[in-house]
């Protein structure tokens, strides 16, 4: 699972401000993600069911054609029906026992947190397959977003001892990456570095590779 959280994709049709979203994921996918999470949340996003499934199911067979995990955010009906790759909640959303119950043993199961003793929870439930930490700094992605973390976060939970996965989220980009894995992130996840960036594949090799050159 850390290989998986290198590069770390989220985004909605609410994120996209060039293109459609399966255009930028394709994209997005060519250059070298290794997971994307479907996220349909706020203003601009899709209202109906029936939109968020038929997006879902082609961002769904994009990801496999690439052979990428392919996650869905807060919707276990949704992420059952489709057969996705993993569900992520946050700790608002759906309660993480009633999650595990429904999808442990047939999908990834990603949980947002926001303190150590939430890390430590989520460690000791033992079906949680990684942890989503943040935010680690100011993002425009999320409207409702938890205050600013900073990297200590990270450097108090791998002191605590905990183990588990974790991939790191908030405003993370090509320059602050290294900060984020040296305080113990296995991985990052990205909204708008991909979705604003006028050149993803530069952006998402600089992610893969810290010190690559332009």
């Amino acid at each position: 699972m850390r290989a998986e959280l290198a590069v770390y994709f989220i985004a909605g049709t609410q994120d996209i401000v060039c293109g459609t979203l399966p255009s930028v994921l394709e994209e997005a996918l060519k250059a070298g993600i290794t997971c994307f999470q479907y996220r349909e949340k706020g203003a601009g996003s899709l209202q109906t069911a029936s939109e968020r499934k038929e997006m879902a199911l082609k961002c769904r067979q994009l990801c496999a054609k690439y052979q990428v995990p392919f996650i869905i955010n807060d919707d276990v009906e949704l992420a059952l029906e489709i057969g996705a790759d993993g569900i992520h909640v946050g700790q608002n959303d759906e309660a993480i026992r009633q999650v595990i119950a429904s999808c442990a043993g047939k999908m990834k199961i990603g949980l947002s947190v926001h303190s150590v003793s939430e890390a430590a929870e989520a460690e000791l439930l033992g079906a949680v397959d990684y942890i989503g930490v943040g935010p680690i700094f100011p993002t425009i992605s999320k409207a409702d977003a938890e205050p600013v973390s900073g990297t200590a976060i990270l450097e108090e939970i791998r002191r605590a001892g905990i183990t588990i996965p974790i991939v790191g989220i908030g405003g993370i980009n090509e320059t602050n990456l290294a900060e984020v894995l040296t305080a113990g992130a296995d991985g990052v996840s990205v909204i708008s570095a991909i979705t604003r960036s006028e050149d993803c594949h530069s952006v998402i090799k600089h992610l893969k590779n810290p010190g690559s050159p332009s």
